[in-house]
């Protein structure tokens, strides 16, 4: 049989060599540096075809961190039964979206944010393409003078540390809600693993995933530390202003003292370009989303009820004060479709059955993701990430051939189908929130998780660790 000792010494001798083979890798950098400069690398480091050699470099850096890291909880006996599906479905999902980043090399919407931060930067107002409150333009100001590629690079890092954070973010928000470690793992790597919206966030290197962490560290420290929670929910409406809405489900529970903690860390945040820009930013982005409002040439991946309505005006004569009409109507039966679920929610308590402080917030807060992410002008693709929890929330609840059939429908049309534009049939993406809130309403009328739901759960938990194998 194999010792304990042997597998010890085994998992101390990969990592002496993965920290031997480094430190080569960082002597062989220093010696190129000092011989030939800054220079020297371009003889010794290729750029591949249709490759971006920062990000390219960076893809590889971090792999191999990985790979340390690995050997370390190995050697370090920090993988046992209860978390080695975290650990695997992490690791899983880590090496297969910096695989997947290292191939490409051209982003999207990095250029706005890099145009807004250099308007910023030369004391110009920001241009009319930035339709995000001004935070995020002032921090990346801060990275100007490292040019174009040094912000990408910064901007590309941040992403992936954030792809790694909404693992172990979003199991443990799973876990508040009554899933298991283990289940929790397990649909968290199902989740991430294939999935459009978080494939296109990374892709145009955009905010959506830094939005979303700062909202699950929000709701998992409001009860011990108000001012943090409240502190991060304010820093997701200042990098997207569509989370303000989620703060209704807070309102809910009126905690006055977590409010004015929100209010104060709102001035807060505000005063870091206040400082630093004065005012202007906010009067821009004002004017840049109230241009929205009007009529704008269509873009079929862009799943709002703008678009939708508004396509037809282009094509059709459909008259535009119609349009709007329609638009209006549409989201405020939006509106009252999701604060009816909201309370029968809240009623129910079916997501989140605990009686103590919090309850109504953590039941409230489901729906209002599908209004955060409908509610908005402009839909992308990518906002689907917004819709985690309230499509994973689900799983606690269906219970019939029915229900699993249009939750699966709405889940491929949602975070499966790749992104096209095809007029009406792209709109798939406004469609499959709208299923969601009905299987919401439909639940909520429910006591209990579902039985699948709880046996699953439990059969998760009742494994044990293998049985040692003969040497």
């Amino acid at each position: 049989m194999k010792t304990a000792e042997g597998k010890d010494r085994a998992s101390l001798v990969a990592l002496l060599a993965w920290g031997g083979i480094t430190l080569l890798v960082l002597a062989s950098l220093l010696f190129i540096s000092l011989r030939w400069g800054a220079e020297g690398f371009s003889v010794f480091i290729q750029q591949g075809v249709y490759t971006h050699l920062p990000t390219t470099l960076a893809a590889v850096a971090i792999t191999w961190l990985l790979a340390g890291w690995f050997v370390y909880l190995l050697y370090a006996r920090k993988i046992n039964k209860s978390n080695v599906l975290t650990w695997a479905g992490f690791f899983l999902v880590a090496l297969l979206y910096l695989n997947v980043l290292r191939e490409r090399f051209r982003f999207g919407d990095i250029s706005y944010y890099i145009e807004a931060a250099t308007q910023l930067f030369n004391n110009q107002p920001l241009p009319d393409t930035y339709f995000y409150p001004p935070l995020w333009a002032t921090l990346i100001e801060l990275l100007i003078p490292l040019g174009e590629e040094g912000v990408l690079l910064v901007a590309w890092i941040l992403n992936v540390i954030s792809i790694f954070a909404f693992f172990f973010l979003l199991q443990r928000v799973l876990e508040r809600y009554g899933f298991s470690p283990r289940l929790a793992a397990v649909v968290t790597t199902g989740f991430m693993l294939v999935n459009t919206p978080i494939l296109r966030t990374l892709m145009y290197v955009q905010v959506n995933l830094h939005v979303m962490n700062a909202v699950f560290v929000s709701l998992l420290l409001y009860r011990r530390f108000p001012f943090v929670s409240a502190l991060m929910l304010a820093l997701a409406v200042h990098l997207k202003a569509s989370p303000a809405v989620l703060v209704l489900a807070f309102l809910l529970e009126m905690d006055w003292r977590w409010l004015a903690w929100f209010v104060f860390a709102n001035l807060l945040l505000s005063a870091i370009t206040l400082v630093t820009d004065g005012i202007a930013p906010f009067l821009d982005v004002l004017n840049n989303v109230t241009g929205l409002a009007g009529p704008r040439s269509a873009i079929f991946h862009d799943n709002s009820f703008d678009s939708l309505f508004g396509f037809p005006t282009q094509v059709f004569g459909f008259s535009e004060s119609l349009a709007s009409i329609l638009v209006f109507v549409s989201k405020g039966l939006l509106l009252i479709a999701v604060l009816f679920v909201l309370f029968r929610l809240v009623r129910s308590r079916i997501f989140y059955p605990r009686k103590e402080r919090g309850a109504r917030l953590f039941n409230a807060i489901i729906p209002l993701f599908v209004l955060m992410n409908l509610a908005s002008p402009v839909v992308w693709v990518h906002h689907g990430i917004f819709l985690a929890i309230s499509f994973l929330m689900l799983l606690k609840s269906l219970d019939t051939t029915s229900q699993w059939l249009w939750f699966g429908s709405a889940y491929l049309l949602e975070f499966v189908l790749p992104t096209f534009d095809f007029y009406p049939w792209s709109y798939g993406r406004l469609l499959a929130p709208l299923i969601c809130l009905g299987l919401m309403g439909r639940v909520a009328t429910g006591a209990a998780p579902s039985s699948l739901f709880e046996r699953f759960n439990r059969w998760l938990e009742t494994f044990q660790e293998l049985p040692h194998t003969p040497s």
